[in-house]
């Protein structure tokens, strides 16, 4: 690793892709990359030349000798990597439509990462990441895995049980309520930490701290006043009880569970006119494509905020930084639970506060975690473990529970319906349902 470093990209020709070169470039100094290998499908050739060249204007105009290859062999590029990043999308963006239309058939929310969505992802990404580990062990087998791929959560608990990979699962959500604190508190992030709990995309702020002092019960206050969504979670302001009551902070995902009501009829209402997120996505990145064509451009364009991937790279970047500089710093993440939550169990994924050293991600210890948010996450944590058992087996009975029990779907005959219509509509993506 002195000579640097060998970065490889599942999914390369990302439209969030110059997100992390820049976070490179950013941590030219202590973090010495060597060569990036950017990675894709056939079906994302055209993108992943378009990123490729843009990745290299990047990096040319920072002064930087960092090689940025791209290919579609996967294993060349996972070839002795020290890091490989995975934020791949299979089925592509038409997959996440239909992800988002199956459910509202049935008057069920369709989101790309929460309920029946969600699922039909974790379906089709499973048979995909295993895969890639396979390739991980035999090609690059002291390499880490950081997984980026949602839903995230599910995809890291999926290696953690099914094989012996080094990974850390990544979402930006945390680092994004960071920030959001930080503006409230007009103060910079560095001096704000926040105590996480729970699962990825179902995260709690349980306790808020600036410069070392409790500010939970101020910010509460504040956070009914002045609550910020993320970009691909629709706009709805939040019920103050229900914030009061909870006497925490909820991610933005968690209007899903407290407000399933609206946000159904809000998605109801867009997909029957602008369209799901999904489609409006679609319109988002081809723009993105036309700006990244540019041969003037060389910078990450202000618009990729649009897509919903701010601070991607800051929460990427950092990590592999902490883990090649040994930092022992404290990140979000995503790690085998291990007693650190003692209301799930041992060997499921969780997304808390982490050391992060040569080593890897060390938990903090949280103990049990308040009732009024123990419900909920046991009951998502048993939905997610038998989701990951039924995308590894492809076994219809475990995929009906997992959809049965998610407190999204109403009902076993609506679970039917939504399982029976993902299974067909994804029939080429699903191997392990033959």
């Amino acid at each position: 690793m002195a000579e640097g470093l060998k970065i490889a990209t599942i999914g390369g020709g990302s439209s969030y892709t110059p997100e992390l070169i820049e976070g490179f470039i950013k941590r030219a100094s202590e973090l010495p990359v060597r060569e990036i290998n950017l990675v894709d499908v056939e079906e994302g050739k055209e993108k992943l030349e378009i990123v490729g060249n843009l990745a290299r204007r990047m990096v040319e105009k920072a002064g930087l000798d960092i090689k940025i290859n791209t290919t579609l062999d996967r294993r060349q590029a996972i070839k002795d990597a020290d890091f490989v990043t995975t934020q791949f999308r299979v089925g592509g963006i038409d997959a996440r439509i239909r992800d988002e239309r199956i459910p509202l058939k049935y008057g069920v929310l369709g989101q790309e990462t929460t309920g029946p969505g969600g699922f039909a992802k974790a379906l089709r990404t499973i048979p995909v990441i295993l895969d890639i580990c396979n390739d991980i062990k035999e090609l690059a087998p002291n390499a880490w895995l950081i997984n980026f791929t949602n839903p995230s959560g599910i995809v890291t608990e999926t290696v953690l049980k099914y094989t012996d990979i080094k990974i850390i699962g990544l979402c930006n959500v945390p680092i994004n309520m960071v920030s959001s604190v930080a503006k409230m508190l007009n103060a910079p992030m560095e001096k704000v930490f926040i105590r996480f709990a729970g699962l990825n995309h179902l995260v709690w702020g349980m306790k808020v701290f600036h410069e070392g002092r409790d500010m939970t019960e101020r910010l509460i206050e504040k956070f009914v006043l002045n609550s910020e969504s993320m970009k691909n979670i629709p706009e709805l302001d939040w019920d103050p009880d229900l914030i009061k009551s909870l006497g925490m902070l909820p991610c933005p995902y968690h209007r899903y569970y407290y407000m399933s009501d609206a946000m159904l009829e809000k998605a109801k209402k867009s997909a029957s006119g602008e369209g799901t997120r999904g489609e409006v996505v679609k319109k988002v990145e081809r723009e993105l494509f036309d700006l990244y064509k540019n041969p003037e451009l060389y910078i990450k364009p202000p618009q990729l905020e649009k897509r919903g991937g701010a601070l991607y790279s800051d929460a990427a970047c950092n990590l592999i930084n902490s883990i090649v500089n040994d930092r022992r710093d404290i990140q979000v993440v995503n790690v085998r639970n291990n007693g650190t939550i003692l209301d799930l169990p041992e060997n499921v994924a969780i997304e808390t506060n982490c050391v992060i050293d040569k080593n890897g991600a060390h938990p903090l210890s949280i103990g049990h975690v308040p009732v009024k948010i123990r419900g909920l996450m046991q009951i998502v944590k048993a939905y997610e473990e038998l989701t990951v058992e039924a995308g590894v087996t492809g076994d219809y009975n475990t995929a009906l529970q997992a959809l049965t029990i998610h407190p999204l779907v109403p009902s076993v005959e609506t679970a039917k319906k939504i399982l029976d219509d993902i299974i067909r509509e994804n029939k080429g993506y699903l191997p392990q349902f033959k």
